[in-house]
């Protein structure tokens, strides 16, 4: 007997421009993009795809056998950019092209601007994933839920009740600064996780592995924008896939996490710490200082590589109550103006548009005798190594 064909599924994002600033993503920009993946779709390229938007974020969501990292089907959401940056720069919008930091493609969009979450697996005979966008944040913003998901029996019950949970899963653990990535599984190495994933800026859930069998479950994109460029560019507003049910985290168990709208990097300039709040598609646009940081979910059946839905599922009275907190931290934060903890702290700011106004003031700093010059703490690694 045959094996049965993988599927994968791809999640590429970037911001190609938006109207009236840093906002939302035009119509027009949403239909160019459609018409090219469209084309492809119709020549057998990928199997099935979606468009959409959070805030001002173009997210290109697509199906396809050609597994993760497929020049084509990466070429194909290059192509797709280039075109909906085109009609942002006839219309006029808000940095077009502001995440394409190059012209040429070189075979794969890693480390030229665009977002990229992707998984392969062979199909169950349901198979529900859950595609999860975030706008005006960093793709730490997800270390925290994806922990509650896989691995906190206070969040997830069937990591106690479930057999098919009871094993664990295993957490690939990606260092930004340093490129480098560990594994760790959890529950026998979740202090070490959390040591490590409490540093959201630096340490990022990359990949999440069901313990016993290997199998994928889920991932983020990990691009740091500002690190890939060297300079400020935008904040690197991430995506992410999970699956769900049968031997996965229930629908409700991926969702439970994202009714706590905790803190996350971005917001206005990418500079400030802002609640993350979790919107129906009709609210993912982002004008209040920017923000606050917004996250839609949205929820398929996969069946022979066709996408069925999306469901919508912020869109329900249950996380009112999230949207009124993150509106009342949002309200606490804004309070702090430009100062800590709202502004983020110097670590971070390194990769704001602060060194510019850093710059300016170099030449009028001057030493003041008797006081000792400080050593810039550095994070320790050495958890990373123990286990390389």
């Amino acid at each position: 007997m045959s094996e049965k064909p993988k599927t994968t599924i791809s999640v590429i994002k970037a911001d190609i421009g938006s109207l009236a600033g840093h906002h939302v993503v035009h119509p027009e920009t949403i239909a160019a993009a459609t018409k090219v993946l469209a084309e492809a779709k119709s020549k057998g390229i990928i199997i099935d795809f979606y468009v959409t938007n959070v805030g001002d974020d173009l997210e290109l969501i697509m199906t396809h056998r050609h597994g993760v990292d497929a020049p084509q089907v990466h070429e194909l959401a290059w192509n797709a950019f280039k075109e909906a940056a085109k009609v942002a720069k006839e219309l006029g919008l808000y940095a077009a092209g502001q995440d394409l930091l190059t012209d040429a493609f070189s075979g794969n969009v890693r480390g030229l601007g665009p977002g990229v979450a992707e998984m392969e697996f062979v199909e169950r005979p349901a198979e529900p994933v859950v595609v999860f966008m975030a706008d005006k944040t960093e793709p730490g913003a997800f270390n925290l839920p994806l922990f509650r998901i896989f691995a906190d029996p206070f969040s997830t019950a069937g990591l106690v009740i479930d057999p098919k949970l009871h094993k664990g899963f295993k957490f690939e653990i990606f260092d930004v600064f340093e490129g480098k990535s560990v594994e760790l599984a959890a529950p026998e190495e979740m202090y070490d996780i959390l040591a490590l994933i409490g540093t959201p800026s630096r340490f990022i859930i990359r990949r999440i592995y069901r313990k016993s069998d290997g199998e994928i479950a889920a991932v983020v994109s990990v691009e740091r924008l500002n690190l890939i460029a060297g300079q400020y560019i935008g904040k690197d507003d991430p995506v992410a896939i999970v699956r769900a049910q049968s031997g996965f985290p229930a629908l409700g168990e991926v969702i439970e996490p994202f009714s706590f709208p905790h803190l996350v990097a971005g917001w206005m300039r990418g500079s400030h710490h802002g609640p993350l709040m979790p919107v129906p598609q009709r609210y993912a646009k982002c004008t209040r200082f920017d923000g606050p940081p917004r996250l839609v979910g949205l929820g398929f059946q996969i069946k022979n590589g066709r996408l069925i839905g999306p469901a919508d599922l912020f869109d329900d009275v249950a996380f009112d109550e999230t949207r009124r907190m993150a509106q009342l931290i949002a309200d606490y934060m804004r309070r702090h103006g430009p100062f800590m903890p709202h502004r983020l702290g110097p670590e971070e700011m390194e990769y704001t548009t602060l060194p510019g106004v850093l710059e300016k003031l170099k030449d009028r700093f001057k030493k003041v005798a008797g006081e000792p010059k400080a050593k810039k703490p550095k994070i320790e690694t050495s958890l990373l190594s123990a286990h390389e």
